[in-house]
């Protein structure tokens, strides 16, 4: 489904007492759909079509059906931009994602200015939510702070990391959590940076900060980025007989991650949301996207689940289809979500989402116990 004109007369909402009277509610999603970091985004657009599904064979919010108006941003910032400027002129009010940090970060000072509510299942940057910029921003993952704590205190803790280079691809992700892991490693003491470089995305070839991290007697790298960078960066390490400990973010774990790495992705680490396959709603939302995809959902789609129960549970729960009313529903009202009963707090932020170490074991990532 794409957007056009015909979709421009959004929200005719008529309220009668606490139910919403209207053909339908126009929710824009909005990810990367195509391009290298296209298994982030896709299963996001599946999830809230799925729960759409879900919620429009049950008759709709107080008898609205939701409509999805789908737009492919690649993760490009620029894009990202004109596409959420499209969805406001168009009187756009609700959006799912984006999924990248830049792209979102692009695109939320069209959202704020319009007072377009936006939840995000994977946008991690730290401040996003911190800075208090972006008032009707929320997203059903933990922050790059928070990542980065687990990163951290996994390498010098559990494993024991003295000398720690920490890499990352400049992004507003990347960047974000390889400053908040290097801050954190400083403060703890217990291991040193002894080297933080950024690399070009996209290059075919990083054998120069490879040769840096060597040089530095590195006991483990943190790479702070995506897994197109990191698969080339472990391959090139491993070449090389190079033992060095590899952490990275939810970034990179990703099955695409082990499928280009290959051989070379065993052993690497790499924090992600936390296993939720004994929840109810999980079960019942991955079976949905098995029955119809003939597979298993990739990144995030736990997350992007997580993300349009809340949304959609807030259009229903608030008084009426207004911003204030709609941040109040997000702060107050229980979303029952793969990730149990969450709310958000003043900031944005979901209660009760956070991080869990994985490895790549044989093939697979695998929580590390």
């Amino acid at each position: 489904m794409h957007f056009s004109k015909t979709l421009l007369l959004l929200f005719s909402v008529a309220l009668t007492g606490n139910a919403f009277a209207a053909d339908s509610i126009k929710i824009g999603v909005v990810g990367s759909h195509s391009g290298d970091l296209a298994s982030y985004g896709i299963p996001t657009m599946r999830a809230a079509e799925l729960v759409a599904e879900n919620i429009n064979a049950k008759g709709g919010i107080n008898g609205a059906k939701v409509e999805l108006l789908i737009e492919d941003d690649a993760c490009k910032p620029e894009t990202a931009a004109n596409i959420a400027a499209k969805f406001v002129s168009a009187g756009v009010k609700l959006v799912i994602g984006h999924i990248c940090s830049g792209a979102t970060k692009a695109a939320l000072p069209i959202y704020t200015d319009a007072d377009v509510i936006v939840m995000s299942p994977s946008a991690t940057d730290t401040d996003m939510t911190t800075s208090g910029k972006y008032p009707t921003f929320y997203r059903t993952i933990a922050p790059n702070n928070a990542q980065a704590k687990s990163i951290a205190e996994f390498a010098t803790g559990a494993l024991e990391a003295k000398k720690i280079a920490i890499i990352h691809d400049k992004g507003d992700y990347g960047k974000g959590l390889a400053e908040d892991a290097q801050d954190l490693i400083r403060k703890d003491a217990k291991a040193e940076v002894v080297l933080f470089e950024g690399i070009t995305p996209g290059a075919v070839d990083y054998s120069a900060v490879v040769q840096k991290i060597k040089m530095a007697r590195a006991d483990a790298v943190i790479f702070g980025g995506y897994h197109p960078e990191a698969s080339k960066i472990v391959t090139q390490m491993r070449k090389k007989q190079m033992k060095t400990l590899f952490f990275s973010d939810d970034g990179v774990k990703d099955e695409t991650f082990v499928k280009v790495a290959g051989k070379y992705a065993e052993g690497v680490y790499a924090t992600g949301p936390a296993d939720v396959s004994s929840n109810a709603v999980t079960q019942q939302f991955r079976k949905a996207y098995a029955d119809k995809y003939g597979d298993n959902p990739g990144a995030f789609f736990d997350n992007a689940v997580t993300a349009t129960i809340a949304l959609t549970n807030a259009v229903e729960k608030a008084a009426k289809l207004d911003v204030k009313e709609l941040k109040e529903a997000l702060r107050t009202k229980i979303a029952v979500t793969p990730f149990g009963e969450i709310m958000f707090d003043e900031r944005g932020d979901a209660t009760g989402v956070g991080y869990t170490m994985y490895t790549v074991k044989e093939g697979k990532f695998e929580q590390v116990k």
